[in-house]
């Protein structure tokens, strides 16, 4: 059990920094990424060389590497994270099988993404309800043009959503909390876009362009044109917007690199309590 507690301090501490560096400059730096996988890795194999008498352990988190690093690119690419966050999900891979067991690794995994999954709704709707209040003039303004431009889908959604709630009268009371969820999908999008319109951009200097930034809109410079792509902004195309010598409009995200961190916490609790490994670290 010795070697699962290092994991998870060593995670915890590298969460700490992550955390600390995504709140000061909304980015995961890639070096803190990597060398948690590094050093997760390196862990595993020379306690399974040292220690274990077979590699197992190594061979676990190894697998785990390559199942989190799909997930992280898939949400990458689906545009659900961002490339810190998805980076950071590589060494996640690396610390979460803590079992020999590969199917119990899955259960650990599935648990992981479970927490992380709800604790960011949670925390993202709360940053959010936060910001918007930061600058609810803006956020008003915003939320009424949203609202005109899409009050036909919203409509439409609010009726079915009605319906369904009817519906639960005579059905089960499962089509109640269907008809609430879709009820309020509508209102949850505009919210989230007129936060992101109002609140989430800012226009600074070339000169602090950081590689990944994401443009707000496409910029024509001569001839080039550099595009507002997910993927962010490349060390050429800042060197060309540093020439240009103009402010520039970025988009900002919400920090969530302490959801990893209470992901972590959870997933950790709850496996050391179904294993009842938990009773141990209070018996003498």
């Amino acid at each position: 059990m010795i070697e699962v507690i290092f994991l998870l301090c060593l995670a915890a501490a590298w969460l700490i920094f992550a955390t600390v560096a995504d709140f000061r400059t909304t980015e995961i730096p890639n070096w803190l990424n990597f060398s948690l996988v590094i050093f997760a890795l390196g862990f595993r194999f020379f306690y399974s060389l040292f220690s274990a008498g077979n590699f197992n352990f190594f061979f676990q988190g190894l697998i785990g590497f390559v199942i989190f690093f799909a997930l992280g690119n898939a949400m990458y690419y689906g545009r659900i994270f961002g490339g810190g966050d998805a980076k950071l999900m590589y060494g996640f891979g690396a610390i979460l099988p803590f079992s020999l067991n590969i199917v119990t690794n899955l259960e650990i995994f599935i648990s992981f993404i479970f927490f992380f999954s709800l604790s960011g709704s949670l925390y993202g709707i709360i940053a959010s309800a936060f910001i918007s209040l930061r600058n609810f003039k803006k956020f008003r303004h915003e939320f009424k043009i949203i609202l005109r431009k899409n009050i036909g889908f919203t409509l439409g959604i609010v009726i079915i959503g009605i319906m369904i709630l009817f519906a639960s009268l005579i059905a089960i009371h499962l089509f109640i909390i269907l008809g609430i969820l879709v009820l309020i999908t509508p209102f949850l999008y505009i919210f989230a876009k007129s936060v992101e319109e109002s609140s989430m951009r800012k226009k600074i200097s070339p000169k602090l362009l950081g590689e990944g930034d994401l443009l707000y809109r496409d910029i024509r410079i001569g001839k080039k044109l550099i595009k507002a792509s997910w993927q962010g902004l490349t060390k050429e195309e800042i060197n060309i917007l540093k020439k240009r010598n103009r402010l520039v409009e970025i988009k900002q995200g919400i920090s969530f690199g302490i959801i990893f961190l209470i992901g972590l916490i959870l997933t950790a609790y709850f496996y050391f309590i179904n294993t009842g490994l938990w009773n141990s670290f209070w018996q003498p």
